[in-house]
């Protein structure tokens, strides 16, 4: 099971675990509560297929964020992002900033890109589904991000923190975003096909 649901590890029979439902593990139960996205090690990526061949990755250094985990009923675990589109990186310069020019982002009208979630769901194991709206260029459309639940600590400033790792894939046209250009050899320069990665970290409120 996950984390919302792994068995106690102090089980010491198949026959015990199958004949009762596994105990609610105090630890888990300890996670419910409030967090902030950790932006200094938190990372919302990006890859775009490029001229056909090749990939090219990026990602948003401004991003911001809140997570409520619920520990008895994961449906009710909520997830809250905010990404400043001018901190776009993909390693180039010229590259960041046609991204950002009105051929891609607009980020002079559009400074923002959010996220808000509606649903969230236990898959079994350490693996969950987000599901919620993802707003770009003003265009609110739905997005499920698949999740895995990495652990639990308390790092060496006192704080607790939850870490999870994430994908998900989305066209990028079904928010505006439709620049292309043709290739000589057949097809184009940018994929509409997108793949998203998440890497993040989330400090529990204090309180």
């Amino acid at each position: 099971m996950g984390i919302f649901g792994r068995k106690n590890t102090t089980d010491t029979t198949e026959s015990s675990a199958a004949a009762a439902p596994a105990a609610v593990n105090p630890d888990l139960a300890a996670l419910t509560g409030d967090y902030t996205i950790d932006p200094a090690h938190t990372t919302i990526g990006f890859v775009a297929r490029h001229a056909m061949v090749t990939n090219v990755k990026g990602k948003f250094n401004d991003v911001a964020g809140t997570l409520h985990l619920d520990g008895t009923d994961p449906s009710k675990s909520t997830a809250s992002l905010d990404i400043k589109m001018e901190s776009i990186d993909t390693g180039s310069a010229d590259r960041d900033g046609h991204l950002k020019s009105a051929d891609f982002f607009k980020i002079d009208e559009f400074p923002m890109m959010t996220f808000r979630s509606t649903k969230a769901e236990a898959l079994g194991g350490d693996d969950y589904r987000i599901t919620g709206d993802l707003e770009i260029l003003g265009t609110t459309k739905p997005l499920s991000i698949d999740l895995e639940f990495n652990g639990a600590a308390k790092d060496p400033f006192g704080n607790e923190r939850v870490g999870f790792e994430g994908k998900a894939e989305i066209l990028r046209s079904e928010w505006g975003i439709t620049w292309n250009a043709a290739l000589e050899t057949g097809g184009v320069l940018v994929s509409d096909k997108i793949k998203l990665n998440f890497d993040i970290s989330a400090i529990k409120n204090a309180g």
